[in-house]
């Protein structure tokens, strides 16, 4: 990008606008600083969900927020393909944009517009674009301001980081976040989780924990690879500002703990479900008495000397293999 001469006015709206979104003003605080050095009418953030590969209009003003199809309808078009390569902001109406522009942005009476890719500073990860529309031309520096403020703005559109913060996380815990329709997000604040993020059936088991009517869930799980994790479930908000139903996964590797074996944790979760010896044994395929022997080792590790103290404390600590 040109280097360009920021006046003390400009400065100070630049730094409001960092404070605003770093802050948790929001997208409007933040375009309100902006509005001082830049006249605009009316803009739009459209986010690009790396989950998805597609583009969702989030905040807008101005207008009436464009639908999703009008979305990626724009990010379709090789004006925009052209500005997301070359990271700066291309002006509208300009060949290849004036079909869009007179279904879009004309009915509102706007005469030019504007649009700027969104990286991030830190990795130029790509969020999303900003959509500036006015009434008039706009000024000569206008797009060379856009573009310096962009990396400030693209915060508003990462939704990568549009999960929720789950209470009671503890941060040694690796993460993915899911939604009830199985797309994956990383959580903010911890590592993500390969074995969860790379295991489908983690996503269906994900799904039928936001149907069910639980808060939280937590267990033992067997891994593809034989290794034994801790995990937790979370319910959580997703997406932008949290809107959508979801649920944070997080596991950690573990040894067994009290020294229980496989087939014991298997053992204990069938007790824990409320079966009968007879039925633990019919489950696992095994003889009622090797179910005895079982539950007389499970009963001396735990220091229980009955089943409902073997429930609570098997509920309590997370003792039981969960169903992935």
């Amino acid at each position: 990008m040109a280097e360009i001469t920021l006046s003390v006015r400009q400065l100070q709206a630049f730094a409001e606008v960092g404070y605003e979104v770093a802050g948790g003003g929001g997208a409007h605080a933040a375009m309100a600083a902006l509005r001082r050095v830049v006249p605009l009418d009316a803009y739009e953030f459209v986010a690009f969900d790396p989950a998805t590969g597609r583009h969702h209009s989030v905040v807008s003003d101005g207008h009436r927020r464009i639908d999703r199809d009008a979305a990626e309808e724009y990010a379709a078009l090789d004006a925009c393909r052209e500005a997301i390569a070359a990271r700066r902001p291309v002006p509208m109406p300009q060949p290849g944009t004036e079909r869009y522009f007179r279904r879009h942005l004309a009915p509102y009476g706007w005469r030019a517009g504007l649009t700027a890719p969104l990286f991030l500073a830190d990795g130029g990860r790509y969020t999303g674009l900003l959509h500036l529309a006015a009434r008039h031309a706009f000024p000569l520096l206008t797009n060379a301001l856009v573009g310096a403020v962009s990396p400030m703005l693209a915060h508003v559109t990462d939704l990568t980081r549009c999960v929720i913060d789950p209470v009671g996380l503890p941060p040694d815990f690796r993460a993915v976040a899911f939604d009830r329709l199985g797309e994956r997000r990383a959580v903010p604040g911890h590592e993500v989780s390969h074995e969860l993020w790379d295991d489908p059936a983690v996503a269906a088991f994900a799904r039928a924990f936001i149907d069910s009517r639980e808060l939280s869930r937590r267990g033992l799980w067997l891994d593809g690879g034989g290794r034994w994790h801790e995990v937790r479930l979370l319910r959580a908000g997703v997406g932008y500002q949290g809107s959508l139903q979801g649920a944070v996964a997080a596991e950690r590797p573990c040894p067994l703990p009290y020294e229980l074996t496989g087939r014991e944790v298997d053992v204990l979760t069938r007790v824990a479900a409320g079966d009968s010896n007879p039925q633990i044994a019919a489950c696992l395929v095994l003889s009622v008495r090797t179910v005895t022997t079982h539950l007389e080792h499970i009963f001396a590790k735990l220091g229980c000397d009955s089943r409902t103290r073997l429930t609570t404390k098997a509920l309590a600590e997370g003792l039981c293999r969960l169903d992935v």
